[in-house]
């Protein structure tokens, strides 16, 4: 433990590291969903159809997810420092980017980029601040994940703004301009601490440390409870707009009810990480989980009270799950890998997330109806639960 320089865990300095993170992760997941802001001024702006430009932004999600977790794979054994500090680099990089960029294959490349770069401090931030604290380790993951949750409502409105008050080049530039800067202080801030040994393994030691996961019944339900854990939210997303509208909620107070999910979830996202240091993080988790499940099974009667506990409920199981798969993650496999397990299971995240969205369309479209996707949201939940639950 690195006593000599003054740091211990749940010390001053880690607290540091972690505020820093959550200002960093607000950029992460903010900017990656903000794509329905940028779907019309871009179309326009570059000429590119809808249809097509929806592609680069599932390229965006695919790198966010899948790219960035393989580098967490690969990565492990690199210095943190170093990783975010190259995220910055290239974001910074990108920021001009559309000042001389034109067409579909330029906007490709450049939110292809972007989503590696933003999946990549996530992983490497949400890997690492857990490593300074033991006994605040959940409160600790809480603050950092209570970034993302704020970038699910800053950035949108940000971007937006940003756009509409100076366009979509002068925009870009400032609003990346601003995440360079916040990934910049978390490179320069946010490191493994001293007592915590780093993964030496190389490139061929890591595959075949894979491969031998990828052999256990545990790893196997672990990569689907935590795929599934997420997916729920995926399959809302698809739907919940659309659902309140039919409803007879206006259009924008349907998207603020759905937007008041991501709401509930800063506060789980903080309370369910002091909770977990108290009665377990698979314990909490899992409960959390269930809340989810309750809050999918309220959507289902059409009525006002039904709907604002079932938000309620969405939002608490989704702070909570989202900020407590982590530590259940760090007890069951080795910390010295943690930027790899966090990565692997990034993968898992990243496969569910980009498969849900799809089929509840699909299944809305198909049969005219709500009931159908709303009960393949709450057994998505409950798959998860009992993965999670026999897995763990």
């Amino acid at each position: 433990m690195s006593r000599s320089s003054g740091e211990s865990p749940d010390g001053r300095r880690g607290w540091l590291v972690a505020v820093t993170g959550a200002l960093a992760m607000i950029f992460t997941f903010g900017t990656a969903f903000s794509y329905g802001v940028f779907m019309t001024p871009f179309s326009n702006a570059f000429g590119v159809e809808p249809l097509a430009l929806s592609t680069v932004f599932a390229t965006m999600l695919f790198a966010f997810y899948i790219g960035a977790g393989v580098v967490g794979v690969f990565g492990a054994r690199v210095p943190s420092r170093a990783i975010l500090l190259v995220c910055a680099a290239i974001s910074g990089l990108l920021a001009p980017s559309l000042y001389v960029v034109e067409g579909y294959v330029g906007l490709l490349v450049v939110f292809g980029s972007l989503g590696l770069a933003l999946g990549t401090v996530f992983v490497v931030l949400a890997s690492i601040v857990p490593r300074w604290f033991d006994a605040n380790r959940g409160a600790a993951t809480g603050l950092i994940f209570a970034g993302n949750g704020l970038g699910l409502f800053v950035l949108p409105p940000a971007w937006q703004y940003a756009i509409d008050a100076s366009g979509v080049r002068n925009g870009f530039f400032v609003v990346l301009s601003i995440t360079a800067v916040a990934f910049f202080a978390a490179g320069v801030t946010c490191r493994r601490p001293g007592w915590a040994k780093r993964s030496t393994a190389s490139a061929g030691e890591i595959l075949e440390w894979v491969r031998g996961l990828a052999g256990t019944r545990t790893f196997r339900l672990l990569f689907v409870g935590v795929g599934l854990s997420f997916a729920w939210y995926q399959l809302l997303a698809a739907y919940a707009i659309d659902l309140f509208t039919a409803r007879g909620m206006t259009a924008a107070g349907a998207s603020l009810a759905f937007g008041f999910v991501g709401g509930f979830s800063i506060i789980s996202r903080l309370g369910s990480g002091f909770v977990a240091d108290t009665v377990g993080y698979r314990r909490t988790f899992i409960v959390s989980l269930g809340s989810a499940a309750i809050g999918g099974a309220l959507l289902i009667p059409a009525h006002s009270i039904a709907t604002a506990l079932s938000v309620f409920c969405l939002g608490i199981g989704l702070g909570g799950s989202a900020t407590l798969y982590i530590p259940v993650l760090m007890q069951t496999y080795s910390r010295t890998k943690d930027t790899a397990v966090i990565g692997i299971f990034n993968v898992a995240i990243g496969t569910f997330s980009l498969v849900a969205p799809p089929i509840g369309t699909a299944i809305v479209a198909s049969t005219g109806s709500y009931t159908a996707v709303i009960l393949l949201t709450v057994f998505a939940l409950l798959g998860a639960i009992w993965a999670i639950a026999v897995g763990s």
